[in-house]
Protein backbone atom coordinates (compact mmCIF):
# COMPACT_ATOMS: atom_id res chain seq x y z
CA UNK A 1 0.00 0.00 0.00
CA UNK A 2 1.42 3.75 -0.94
CA UNK A 3 -0.12 5.29 2.40
CA UNK A 4 0.29 4.14 5.45
CA UNK A 5 -3.08 2.57 7.71
CA UNK A 6 -5.15 4.17 9.61
CA UNK A 7 -5.25 2.12 12.69
CA UNK A 8 -8.49 2.45 15.10
CA UNK A 9 -8.60 0.85 18.43
CA UNK A 10 -11.44 -0.35 20.10
CA UNK A 11 -11.78 -1.68 23.92
CA UNK A 12 -13.73 -1.56 26.76
CA UNK A 13 -15.23 -4.09 29.51
CA UNK A 14 -16.08 -7.61 28.60
CA UNK A 15 -19.58 -7.72 27.88
CA UNK A 16 -19.68 -3.80 26.63
CA UNK A 17 -20.80 -4.43 23.26
CA UNK A 18 -17.65 -4.30 21.29
CA UNK A 19 -18.68 -7.23 19.16
CA UNK A 20 -21.58 -5.68 17.99
CA UNK A 21 -20.13 -1.89 17.68
CA UNK A 22 -17.67 -3.77 15.35
CA UNK A 23 -19.95 -5.47 13.70
CA UNK A 24 -21.77 -2.22 12.95
CA UNK A 25 -18.99 -0.30 11.81
CA UNK A 26 -17.11 -3.39 9.44
CA UNK A 27 -21.19 -3.42 7.48
CA UNK A 28 -20.28 0.25 6.39
CA UNK A 29 -17.10 -0.76 4.72
CA UNK A 30 -16.08 -3.18 2.31
CA UNK A 31 -12.80 -6.31 3.35
CA UNK A 32 -11.10 -3.97 1.15
CA UNK A 33 -11.37 -1.18 3.33
CA UNK A 34 -11.24 -2.05 6.39
CA UNK A 35 -9.03 -5.21 8.02
CA UNK A 36 -10.45 -6.15 11.49
CA UNK A 37 -7.81 -7.64 13.95
CA UNK A 38 -9.27 -9.41 17.26
CA UNK A 39 -7.22 -9.65 20.44
CA UNK A 40 -9.45 -12.99 21.03
CA UNK A 41 -7.38 -14.97 18.46
CA UNK A 42 -4.34 -14.49 20.37
CA UNK A 43 -5.15 -15.95 23.59
CA UNK A 44 -1.67 -18.64 25.03
CA UNK A 45 -2.86 -22.15 24.70
CA UNK A 46 -4.70 -23.50 27.30
CA UNK A 47 -2.05 -25.48 29.26
CA UNK A 48 -0.50 -21.61 29.71
CA UNK A 49 -3.64 -20.20 30.66
CA UNK A 50 -3.06 -18.87 34.64
CA UNK A 51 -5.36 -20.66 37.05
CA UNK A 52 -6.90 -18.67 40.39
CA UNK A 53 -6.80 -20.16 44.06
CA UNK A 54 -9.77 -22.62 42.62
CA UNK A 55 -7.24 -23.96 39.74
CA UNK A 56 -10.59 -22.14 37.54
CA UNK A 57 -8.15 -21.22 34.41
CA UNK A 58 -8.41 -17.53 33.81
CA UNK A 59 -8.92 -15.86 30.28
CA UNK A 60 -9.38 -12.31 31.95
CA UNK A 61 -6.00 -11.60 33.05
CA UNK A 62 -3.32 -9.91 30.63
CA UNK A 63 -1.14 -12.94 31.23
CA UNK A 64 -3.56 -14.86 28.79
CA UNK A 65 -2.93 -12.72 25.78
CA UNK A 66 0.45 -13.49 23.52
CA UNK A 67 1.25 -9.88 23.01
CA UNK A 68 3.78 -10.16 21.38
CA UNK A 69 2.30 -12.26 18.48
CA UNK A 70 -0.18 -10.01 18.47
CA UNK A 71 1.63 -6.53 18.08
CA UNK A 72 3.53 -8.55 15.40
CA UNK A 73 0.53 -9.14 12.83
CA UNK A 74 -0.61 -5.37 13.54
CA UNK A 75 2.92 -4.41 12.01
CA UNK A 76 2.51 -6.88 9.25
CA UNK A 77 -0.90 -5.69 8.34
CA UNK A 78 0.71 -1.96 8.71
CA UNK A 79 3.09 -2.94 6.57
CA UNK A 80 1.53 -4.37 3.68
CA UNK A 81 1.78 -8.07 4.76
CA UNK A 82 -0.91 -10.36 5.01
CA UNK A 83 -1.34 -12.32 7.76
CA UNK A 84 -2.46 -16.13 8.74
CA UNK A 85 -3.73 -17.21 12.03
CA UNK A 86 -6.00 -19.95 13.49
CA UNK A 87 -9.04 -18.96 15.30
CA UNK A 88 -8.89 -19.20 19.15
CA UNK A 89 -12.06 -21.36 20.18
CA UNK A 90 -11.49 -21.58 24.14
CA UNK A 91 -12.73 -24.72 25.44
CA UNK A 92 -15.65 -25.49 23.01
CA UNK A 93 -15.04 -28.80 21.95
CA UNK A 94 -18.19 -28.36 19.39
CA UNK A 95 -16.53 -25.13 17.95
CA UNK A 96 -14.07 -25.97 14.64
CA UNK A 97 -10.92 -23.89 14.68
CA UNK A 98 -11.16 -21.96 11.42
CA UNK A 99 -7.84 -20.80 9.64
CA UNK A 100 -8.41 -16.68 9.51
CA UNK A 101 -6.62 -14.94 6.52
CA UNK A 102 -6.20 -10.89 7.35
CA UNK A 103 -5.59 -8.62 4.25
CA UNK A 104 -3.88 -5.59 4.33
CA UNK A 105 -6.17 -2.67 4.15
CA UNK A 106 -6.38 1.14 4.47
CA UNK A 107 -8.04 0.74 7.84
CA UNK A 108 -7.11 -1.81 10.26
CA UNK A 109 -9.10 -1.86 13.38
CA UNK A 110 -7.57 -3.67 16.79
CA UNK A 111 -9.63 -5.19 18.75
CA UNK A 112 -9.59 -6.37 22.67
CA UNK A 113 -9.85 -5.83 26.18
CA UNK A 114 -6.31 -5.05 26.52
CA UNK A 115 -5.39 -2.85 23.62
CA UNK A 116 -4.64 0.44 25.15
CA UNK A 117 -3.06 -1.35 28.56
CA UNK A 118 -0.50 -2.78 26.50
CA UNK A 119 1.40 -0.06 25.77
CA UNK A 120 3.53 -1.19 22.51
CA UNK A 121 -0.20 -1.31 20.50
CA UNK A 122 -1.16 1.65 22.30
CA UNK A 123 0.99 3.63 20.65
CA UNK A 124 0.18 2.43 17.24
CA UNK A 125 -3.30 3.90 17.00
CA UNK A 126 -4.33 6.30 15.38
CA UNK A 127 -7.52 6.56 17.24
CA UNK A 128 -8.99 4.91 20.46
CA UNK A 129 -12.45 4.25 21.14
CA UNK A 130 -13.88 3.13 24.58
CA UNK A 131 -17.10 1.53 24.44
CA UNK A 132 -19.07 1.95 27.84
CA UNK A 133 -21.93 0.75 29.61
CA UNK A 134 -23.20 -0.33 32.84
CA UNK A 135 -22.08 -3.31 34.72
CA UNK A 136 -25.83 -5.03 34.96
CA UNK A 137 -25.38 -4.75 30.98
CA UNK A 138 -21.91 -6.42 30.62
CA UNK A 139 -22.98 -9.19 33.00
CA UNK A 140 -26.18 -9.86 31.02
CA UNK A 141 -24.22 -9.91 27.51
CA UNK A 142 -21.65 -12.17 28.83
CA UNK A 143 -24.21 -14.42 30.35
CA UNK A 144 -25.60 -14.82 26.64
CA UNK A 145 -21.92 -15.40 25.12
CA UNK A 146 -20.22 -17.40 27.25
CA UNK A 147 -22.99 -20.22 26.97
CA UNK A 148 -23.52 -19.52 23.21
CA UNK A 149 -19.83 -19.45 22.04
CA UNK A 150 -17.68 -21.28 24.77
CA UNK A 151 -19.97 -23.38 26.51
CA UNK A 152 -20.06 -22.25 30.22
CA UNK A 153 -23.16 -22.70 32.18
CA UNK A 154 -24.52 -20.03 34.40
CA UNK A 155 -22.74 -20.77 37.57
CA UNK A 156 -19.37 -20.93 35.80
CA UNK A 157 -20.09 -17.44 34.37
CA UNK A 158 -21.04 -15.72 37.70
CA UNK A 159 -18.00 -17.00 39.19
CA UNK A 160 -16.03 -15.65 35.51
CA UNK A 161 -17.26 -12.23 36.10
CA UNK A 162 -16.74 -11.90 39.93
CA UNK A 163 -13.72 -13.34 39.94
CA UNK A 164 -11.83 -12.85 36.71
CA UNK A 165 -13.87 -10.40 34.85
CA UNK A 166 -14.43 -7.47 37.10
CA UNK A 167 -11.25 -7.28 39.22
CA UNK A 168 -9.59 -7.36 36.10
CA UNK A 169 -12.02 -4.53 34.58
CA UNK A 170 -10.94 -2.45 37.63
CA UNK A 171 -7.37 -2.91 37.57
CA UNK A 172 -6.53 -3.43 33.65
CA UNK A 173 -9.14 -1.72 31.40
CA UNK A 174 -11.06 0.88 33.35
CA UNK A 175 -7.93 2.91 34.43
CA UNK A 176 -7.42 3.87 30.65
CA UNK A 177 -10.71 5.02 29.58
CA UNK A 178 -9.54 8.25 30.21
CA UNK A 179 -6.93 7.61 27.46
CA UNK A 180 -9.45 6.99 24.75
CA UNK A 181 -10.16 9.57 21.84
CA UNK A 182 -13.83 8.63 22.09
CA UNK A 183 -15.46 6.89 24.64
CA UNK A 184 -19.30 5.56 23.49
CA UNK A 185 -22.16 4.55 25.75
CA UNK A 186 -23.56 1.18 24.48
CA UNK A 187 -26.28 1.24 27.26
CA UNK A 188 -28.99 1.15 24.73
CA UNK A 189 -27.68 2.75 21.17
CA UNK A 190 -24.85 4.09 19.52
CA UNK A 191 -26.27 4.53 16.46
CA UNK A 192 -25.75 8.05 16.53
CA UNK A 193 -22.14 7.65 17.87
CA UNK A 194 -21.79 4.98 14.64
CA UNK A 195 -22.56 7.38 11.95
CA UNK A 196 -20.19 10.40 13.10
CA UNK A 197 -17.09 7.31 13.48
CA UNK A 198 -17.86 6.15 9.93
CA UNK A 199 -17.92 10.02 8.49
CA UNK A 200 -14.52 10.35 10.11
CA UNK A 201 -12.75 7.21 9.04
CA UNK A 202 -14.27 7.85 5.59
CA UNK A 203 -12.80 10.99 5.57
CA UNK A 204 -9.16 9.15 6.80
CA UNK A 205 -9.31 7.20 3.73
CA UNK A 206 -9.20 9.40 1.13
Amino acid sequence: MDKRPFIIGITGGSGSGKTRFLNGLLSKFSKEEVCLISQDNYYKPRDMQPVDIKGVKNFDLPESIDFEEYKKDILSLKNGEAVTRKEYTFNNPSANSKTITLTPAPVIVVEGIFVLYYRPIAQMLDMKLYIDAKDYIKLIRRIVRDDKERGYDLDDVLYRYEHHVMPTYEKHIKPFKSEADIIIPNHKSFNSALDVIVTYVRSKMV
